[in-house]
């Protein structure tokens, strides 16, 4: 296994970095005032002019969509901003995502936030001419945001063969009915498109009967029912919503690859997202235990700097330990990723996602611990950090799902 960057995956690490540092970092603090003003008196889902400031800067600068694949990104890097016209491997990009990670807003400014990434795989991947150049094209140029509705309230989503939604052909057209939530990105005024997800043929073998399809939201019968808070927070711009579809109509054209294919393409999906989410989570990691050891320096009490009381030495280096060996379990699910697709990994995969995300959770709360009422207030990033990584032991399945298929391969080889 070789881990290390390439030539150009190191160059754009280090331009992404020496960004972060002199355009996203010091405007930061003021984004995050400025939004809980708007939170106070006017509209936080509608995106503040900064953003699309930064956005252009990192357009100009060839830091624009670097999450697209290898094997994909040719024929829209040109035209899209992505340095250098060729996509990246789950690899390479991992310690992009990494630096994005230690900023809420970086994967926005750079357009490699999720869900969009994931959708506009989806297209890359699965979706047809006239998909790519309807959706795909404005998303990767930033004119729009889209949401991933899948999962639902009133079943336990962790198991997809529970989902009630139903997508149906009827004639040319297919007909759209259910309800979802935890549909990241409808909060956002950008939003225009969903990627819906239901059963077609409920006969079907399980892993046939679902479908995906292409909804704009301001179809008729789509309604925003409500907004969700996570932990107490909105996540604005984006948000978090709770979706109806009630005989909504679109051309049966909107499906993305054709009837039951859904179940494939949501393993197609998740593989790269999954390495997405733990490496920003790595980033996230990597930025508490940076202000845990400077409040811990700074900071004195009982006549001692607070890394000196109460193990908290100890603590610092099981965080960096702990830090590093999940980094290396997030490269090797990715290098096994890039060399054999989504079924060469399902594993690691499914490994990361629990470990990272508890990982992650554990360093978090260290650093809360060590700045103390500071590190519950929005003063510092991370209380909302916490609130992050305990939603992204949620996130693409529970803890329990992963640690069950890691069980199932486990086991499989003894059987």
């Amino acid at each position: 296994m070789d881990f290390a960057p390439s030539a150009r995956a190191a160059d754009l690490t280090a331009r992404v970095a020496e960004f972060m540092a002199t355009e996203v970092s010091p405007i930061e603090p003021a984004y995050h005032r400025d939004l809980a003003e708007a939170r106070r008196t006017g509209d936080p889902w509608t995106p503040l002019p900064v953003l699309g400031e930064l956005k252009a800067k990192a357009r100009e600068r060839g830091l624009w969509n670097l999450f697209l694949p290898k094997e994909h990104a040719a024929e829209y890097a040109a035209r899209f901003g992505t340095d250098g016209g060729e996509g990246l491997t789950n690899v390479d990009y991992a310690p992009l995502a990494e630096q994005m990670g230690r900023s809420a807003i970086a994967p926005l400014v750079l357009n490699c936030n999720a869900p969009d990434t994931g959708n506009m795989e989806v297209l890359l991947r699965y979706g047809s001419e006239e998909q790519r150049a309807r959706w795909l094209e404005p998303l990767l140029d930033g004119r729009i945001r889209s949401a991933f509705t899948m999962t639902e309230p009133d079943v336990a989503s962790s198991d997809a063969t529970n989902m009630e939604a139903t997508c149906v052909v009827d004639g040319d057209e297919m007909v759209v009915n259910g309800r979802k939530w935890w549909s990241t990105g409808v909060g956002n005024t950008e939003c225009k498109i969903l990627v819906f997800m239901g059963v077609t043929d409920a006969d079907a073998d399980r892993h046939h009967r679902h479908s995906m399809v292409l909804v704009p939201l301001d179809t008729p019968g789509v309604t925003v029912e409500r907004l969700l808070n996570t932990m107490g927070l909105y996540d604005e711009p984006l948000g978090h919503g709770e979706v109806s579809f009630t005989d909504v109509r679109v051309p049966l054209s909107n499906v993305i690859s054709g009837p039951g294919q859904g179940f494939a393409i949501a393993q197609g999906r998740l593989g790269p997202g999954r390495i997405h989410h733990c490496m920003r989570l790595i980033g996230l990691a990597e930025l508490a235990l940076e202000l845990a050891c400077r409040r811990g320096l700074e900071r004195t009490a009982f006549g001692k700097p607070l890394v000196n009381l109460g193990g908290n030495r100890e603590r610092i280096a099981d965080a960096r330990i702990a830090i590093d060996q999940a980094r290396l379990l997030v490269l090797d699910a990715a290098w096994k990723l890039d060399r054999g697709g989504p079924m060469n990994a399902l594993s690691e995969v499914s490994a990361i996602k629990v470990a990272v995300p508890n990982v992650a959770q554990q360093v978090i709360d260290m650093a809360i611990q060590l700045h103390g009422g500071g590190g519950m207030s929005d003063d510092f990033p991370l209380a909302g950090a916490f609130v992050n990584a305990r939603a992204l032991r949620l996130a693409d399945g529970p803890d329990e799902v992963h640690r069950g298929m890691v069980a199932r391969l486990e086991l499989g080889k003894y059987s």
